[in-house]
């Protein structure tokens, strides 16, 4: 659970982070930009008020007339977004993503929901190579302009320098030799404006509500986080957490099938509680701090995210939660558990996944 949740949390910061690096100066990969822009910008925000709409919705507009035929030509269905550029460890990549992390507990609760419903959208409107329609791509880069104007600016430039200092300069060069230069020109120029219009305008975000989950519930959450945390450590101690496995894809699993997932975790993650989100983003952000060489948080830090989790999860319909497990579910099939179980001490792994199963109880009761 830890790992994959974690993921799933990261990815609900994360996701807007990776395109917010662009906000405030050019990157060196417009192909990578507009990938991040139709697709893992997926957590952004539409739907703002009109107070601010107009500015950042109109240039949205402009840039995504002069960005979409350059859109169009990308491979999403490429193999090539499954591989981690550069020769950097895994260390040196969490890093980033905390940098990602800590970017998106600073945004705006209510752009960050309203932009999670715009991808859930886009995602539904793609068509076989993956790119969604005009109009919900529109919406996205109106939703991303709109939740990046809601964060300091320090706080997006300590993102786009953690990515740019890791991917290799040969990237951007090799993406650009898959489209035409003149229309990835013309999207990068466009870009330009935009995030040009974005800086001019920005957004105070308002901190969220106190939890939608009772404070009885909450306790009990914590509670058995603490005893899940116990007896699941030593199976944590076991996991290589360096390996590259965590970065292929599923077996047997095209781009679609794993977008159709995606989509069931961003709609998950829009019904998710903002106050909870936020602490269980902090709660990640902690434990990177704490993590060693091999990979491994603490057993206090991530005693911490058990319990961050349990309670982001208790906020979310019963539905959503299994609609989102059965679909991983799906994409792992057989292989990959029995793959994983073998790599580690067996009476661990089933100490630890008894344990989940009664924090699972008392999260769902």
């Amino acid at each position: 659970m830890p790992k994959r949740s974690s993921i799933v949390v990261a990815s609900a910061a994360a996701g807007v982070v990776l395109l917010s690096q662009q906000a405030f100066v050019p990157a060196p990969n417009v192909n990578h930009r507009a990938r991040i822009s139709a697709v893992a910008g997926s957590v952004a925000a539409l739907g703002a008020s009109p107070a601010f709409a107009d500015e950042i919705g109109d240039a949205a507009k402009k840039l995504s007339d002069s960005s979409y035929a350059f859109l169009k030509e990308i491979d999403w269905t490429s193999y090539v977004y499954n591989i981690r550029p550069g020769d950097a460890n895994t260390r040196d990549w969490l890093k980033a993503v905390d940098k990602a992390i800590v970017m998106g507990t600073a945004m705006d609760s209510n752009l960050l929901k309203l932009a999670a419903e715009a991808h859930v959208k886009a995602i539904k409107s793609m068509d076989g190579n993956l790119v969604t329609s005009k109009a919900d791509y529109t919406a996205i880069n109106a939703a991303l302009g709109r939740a990046v104007a809601s964060v300091p600016e320090d706080k997006v430039m300590d993102v786009f320098n953690s990515f740019d200092a890791l991917v290799p300069k040969t990237v951007p060069e090799y993406m650009m030799s898959k489209v035409r230069p003149e229309d990835a020109r013309s999207a990068y120029g466009a870009f330009l404006e935009f995030k040009d219009v974005v800086k001019s305008h920005p957004i105070v975000a308002s901190s969220p509500a106190a939890p939608s989950v009772s404070a009885d519930k909450l306790s009990a959450i914590d509670a058995a986080a603490t005893k899940l945390s116990a007896a699941s450590y030593p199976f944590m101690k076991e996991v290589d957490w360096n390996s590259q496995i965590f970065t292929k894809p599923f077996p047997g699993a095209g781009a679609k099938d794993v977008m159709k997932a995606v989509e069931k975790a961003i709609s998950m993650g829009a019904a998710m509680d903002p106050k909870l989100l936020k602490d269980a983003a902090e709660a990640h952000h902690q434990a990177i701090g704490s993590v060693n060489d091999a990979g491994l948080t603490s057993e206090a830090d991530y005693g911490q995210v058990n319990a961050a989790l349990g309670k982001l999860i208790a906020s979310v319909p019963q539905t959503k939660v299994i609609e989102v497990f059965n679909a991983f579910k799906t994409l792992a099939g057989p292989v990959v558990p029995s793959f994983q179980f073998n790599a580690v001490n067996a009476g661990d792994a089933v100490n630890a996944y008894d344990a989940f199963w009664k924090f699972k109880d008392v999260v769902q009761r």
